[in-house]
């Protein structure tokens, strides 16, 4: 009973922050901040840091699965939520189905920037050590080493083959956290409201929102070590800003039509049959 006393407390006090208009209204904003002047950390930060080591098991066992954890969490709280309401295996479908659109725009993403980066960029090969410095001194005299030109290489291609790849390029890692971040306080953000209308809610229920609650704040902080211990601005920025436009997409614009069959709509609606859709008015 304590332990569920706890539970309660941490849940509502968590859902009642998330779900209030004005954390709605502004996270993405604030977000947009982190990304913006968070490579100014990078002056103050230690490069001694254990998040300074692109190995640390944070970036190993989180980051480069960030898409699987919120899938997980996200979609296991979602279904869990509607169904135990509504009972209604359609209607937990539809709303699992903004994930598999979100997880599509990550796929697309990711294809078109691995075009993009081919064909922007450019594979080099180090001369040997000797035949370099031969060959710049005999040129220049300056003695540095030289990069031989390989056409029609990918970038997997040659960076598995030990040589040099250089071109434009955005980063994946911003933009995944971000749009991680920005689907997880808009799946999250239902539960406050929902609390507030009465709606049922049992401890494994209140666990999942807790889970998606804690890989947010995972998220944040993982934007923060890579902006901070690894700044590349101009890839970074255009990543979160990408991530920041397919959410603005999906949320602010296409999920705003409702429910349709080429819709899923936006989260909460349907959930309860009675001022559903009261919390939304507050967020427009």
């Amino acid at each position: 009973m304590f332990l569920n006393s706890i539970l309660v407390v941490v849940t509502d006090l968590a859902a009642g922050f998330i779900g209030n208009a004005s954390f709605r209204r502004h996270f993405h904003l604030v977000l947009s901040g982190v990304v913006l002047f968070g490579p100014a950390l990078s002056l103050w930060v230690s490069q001694y840091s254990i998040f300074a080591n692109k190995s640390h098991y944070l970036y190993r066992k989180f980051l480069r699965s960030g898409w699987g954890w919120t899938c997980i969490f996200v979609g296991s709280f979602v279904f869990l939520l509607y169904f135990s309401v509504r009972r209604s295996l359609a209607l937990s479908l539809r709303h699992l189905s903004r994930l598999a659109v979100a997880g599509g725009l990550w796929v697309g993403f990711r294809r078109l920037l691995s075009l993009l980066v081919n064909a922007t960029g450019s594979c080099y090969q180090p001369l040997s050590a000797s035949l370099g410095v031969q060959l710049a001194q005999g040129q220049s005299g300056l003695g540095q080493p030289l990069l031989l030109l390989r056409e029609g290489e990918t970038k997997a291609t040659c960076l598995k083959s030990g040589m040099l790849w250089r071109g434009y390029e955005v980063s994946e890692d911003a933009f995944l956290l971000c749009l991680c971040c920005l689907l997880l306080a808009e799946e999250t953000a239902v539960f406050g409201p929902y609390l507030a209308l009465g709606g049922p809610s049992g401890a494994p229920l209140r666990l999942l929102f807790l889970f998606c609650v804690f890989l947010l704040g995972l998220w944040v902080f993982l934007l923060l070590c890579l902006l901070a211990h690894f700044p590349q601005f101009p890839t970074q920025l255009l990543g979160g800003a990408l991530g920041c436009l397919g959410w603005r997409g999906l949320y602010q614009g296409w999920y705003r039509l409702g429910p349709s069959w080429y819709c899923p709509g936006r989260p909460g609606v349907g959930l309860l049959t009675t001022k559903s859709s009261t919390w939304n008015k507050d967020e427009n």
